[in-house]
């Protein structure tokens, strides 16, 4: 199994377009940048699917050599998509996939509903590509080409904001709106799982991280009030559907063997900015639970 991990910014990347604090404003001078979320994985390095689809998509294809188009040709290894999240960060470079031959798309119930209709990219990308959808479920493995299966664990019921006013299902608010994925390679052996939105740690994500060999997950904000000290709002970690890196470290340090990589890193997170004096001051508390934190680029061969 190869992982390439494409980018580790929350929405907005680093640094934020509008945004002119400290740790934007230290970027924009070092070119210290970090783009959006997004991962590309393949079981066997031919076959690769994409795991979300930031707005900083193309840059992040043009820089992956392994997602490139053979010579003369527009056949690429790019075979489809799978969502952890309808949120825009996630999605919207599925319209920068237009162009593809065709392109298979992965995503749980309410994510699929939601680009169909309150965001409809799947009736956009129509016209231009022949976008084949597919439902995920929790718990029920997806087999992919080259020997890659993914299986879906439900994370959160956390809406993007646009579909905030879609009506709430019989059976009550679904907490599949936010997943992560536990891949497996083609020898059985090789084990990774990946979830940048994390709000809680479940006992199916315990069980997702038992035997991995690597993991990675949400690092959006380091503590649960980083966001309200820096902007002087009320919002904290957890009330946006993600655990902060402090409540998630005792996990980690209880499950000890997977390499673990903090991803998703909001631009108020000190951690996002690999050479400041807070994220130094982080190191020993990460080192010493078996996490770092990822960096755009950076490519794993289990």
């Amino acid at each position: 199994m190869r992982i390439r991990i494409l980018g580790t910014a929350a929405g907005g990347g680093l640094p934020q377009w509008n945004c002119g604090c400290a740790g934007c404003a230290t970027a924009r001078h070092t070119g210290a940048v970090r783009s959006q979320d997004c991962l590309a994985i393949s079981g066997d390095g031919s076959a690769w699917y994409l795991v979300n689809a930031s707005p900083d998509l193309r840059t992040q294809l043009l820089a992956a050599p392994e997602l490139a188009p053979a010579p003369g040709s527009r056949a690429t290894p790019l075979h489809g998509v799978l969502l952890t999240s309808g949120e825009l960060d996630h999605t919207l470079g599925l319209l920068t996939l237009r162009e593809a031959a065709g392109l298979s798309v992965h995503a749980s119930a309410p994510v699929r509903a939601a680009l169909h209709g309150a965001f409809p990219v799947g009736p956009l990308l129509a016209p231009y590509t022949g976008a084949r959808w597919h439902t995920v479920v929790p718990g029920r493995a997806v087999e992919l080409a080259g020997g890659l299966v993914a299986e879906p664990l439900a994370l959160g019921g956390k809406r993007p904001r646009y579909a905030a006013d879609l009506p709430v299902p019989p059976e009550g608010e679904r907490t599949d709106w936010v997943t992560g994925y536990r891949f497996t390679g083609p020898d059985g052996r090789a084990r990774a799982v990946y979830a940048p939105g994390l709000a809680a740690w479940t006992p199916a994500v315990d069980r997702a991280v038992a035997d991995a060999d690597v993991v990675i997950l949400d690092g959006t904000f380091a503590t649960d009030d980083e966001l309200a000290r820096h902007t002087g709002g009320a919002r904290t970690s957890r009330g946006m559907g993600h655990l902060p890196v402090a409540d998630s470290l005792p996990h980690l340090a209880r499950r000890p063997g997977p390499r673990y990589l903090y991803t998703h890193l909001n631009n108020t997170n000190p951690l996002a900015h690999r050479d400041s004096p807070e994220a130094a001051a982080l190191a020993p508390a990460l080192a010493a639970a078996g996490a770092a934190v990822a960096e755009d680029g950076t490519v794993l061969d289990l």
